[in-house]
C-alpha cells in the first residue's frame, strides 16, 4: 500500500488521468447494457460521469494535502502572510 502511494504522489498528474480513463471506460461499460442511447450520447454521458468523479478525487487530494500539511506543521494556520516588497530595478539596470 505504501508504494502504490508513493506512486500516486510521484505521478499525480499521470494517476488523474490514468482514473479519468478508466471511469470513461467503466460508464461507456455500464451504458453499453443498460441503456438504448446512441454511442455519442452514451459517450457525453460517460465524460461528464468521468469529470463528477475526477473532481470529486481532485477534492478530496487537496483536502488530503492540506490536512496533511498541517499535521507536520507546515502550515501557517492563522492565515498572517506578510507581504516584503522589494525594491524595484531601475531602467539602467534592466539594459
Amino acid at each position: 500500500m505504501a508504494s502504490l502511494q508513493g506512486w500516486i504522489a510521484e505521478h499525480k498528474i499521470s494517476s488523474i488521468g490514468a482514473f479519468w480513463a478508466s471511469t470513461i471506460g467503466a460508464s461507456l461499460a455500464y451504458s453499453a447494457k443498460r441503456t438504448p442511447f446512441k454511442p455519442s450520447l452514451r459517450l457525453i454521458h460517460a465524460r461528464m460521469h468521468a469529470q463528477a468523479l475526477t473532481l470529486a478525487v481532485l477534492s478530496g487530494a487537496a483536502i488530503f494535502h492540506h490536512y496533511g500539511n498541517i499535521s507536520n506543521g507546515n502550515a501557517d494556520i492563522g492565515g498572517n502572510y506578510h507581504y516584503t516588497p522589494q525594491s524595484e530595478p531601475s531602467l539602467l539596470e534592466l539594459f
